[in-house]
């Protein structure tokens, strides 16, 4: 195989690397508001079935995640698994990442000086009101750092979807490199997952900037 064939090859993983990626964090940034909410919320039973879960997801591996996923449907129903690959990997990245980004959200919101809420209730805003205009946009630049350090490990782990042999980068790496005994495939692999971290820390980077105001 030629590096060029190499190359177009790999390539075409790197796209379905980047879809893990992207759809990842389409459900999981917003699925995380709704986590962190119920983890705050002053109902009992829904609080401590949040705080199950969070520790779940973050106390089990997620490639152990990604297998339940994929294979917990048959084994445990008989429900057929053709064509469910993709869906058991966005399932299991997307609500590992949510617990995780829950936490973050959580940890940004509390730090919210109590203060803020009452002058806002004496100027006459509502609870939504207050979050959306007030807490929010103060919170979205604190917890931008941690956001960025989690976005960044998504990249990296979207190699974990090789458990469950779908052909993106990583797999096709692996696959390329045992077939022609070269470390080339691993190289180009690796230069791929660096640009795109490089480009995800650039875009946040431009992100912290653009909420500078609020210092």
């Amino acid at each position: 195989m030629t590096f060029t064939t190499m190359l177009t090859t790999m390539s075409a993983g790197m796209v379905k690397t980047c879809s893990i990626f992207f759809l990842t964090l389409l459900f999981s940034l917003p699925l995380g508001f709704f986590v962190a909410f119920g983890r705050m919320s002053r109902c009992r039973p829904l609080q401590w079935v949040v705080k199950i879960y969070i520790a779940i997801m973050r106390g089990t591996p997620l490639m152990l995640q990604l297998l339940v996923w994929y294979f917990g449907p048959f084994y445990l129903f008989g429900w057929s698994i053709k064509g469910y690959r993709f869906t058991a990997i966005l399932l299991g990245f997307s609500l590992n990442y949510a617990a995780y980004f829950a936490e973050i959200y959580r940890s940004g919101i509390e730090s919210m000086p109590v203060g803020q809420y009452e002058a806002a209730q004496v100027l006459g805003y509502g609870r939504a009101q207050t979050f959306l205009r007030i807490i929010l946009p103060q919170v979205i630049k604190r917890i931008l750092p941690a956001v960025t350090n989690e976005v960044i490990t998504l990249v990296k782990d979207t190699s974990l979807a090789f458990t469950l042999a779908y052909q993106e980068v990583f797999s096709l790496a692996k696959q390329i490199s045992a077939s022609q005994r070269s470390f080339m495939p691993f190289l180009i692999a690796g230069v791929f997952y660096f640009i795109a971290n490089y480009a995800v820390a650039f875009a946040m980077e431009r992100t912290e900037k653009a909420f500078a105001y609020f210092r």
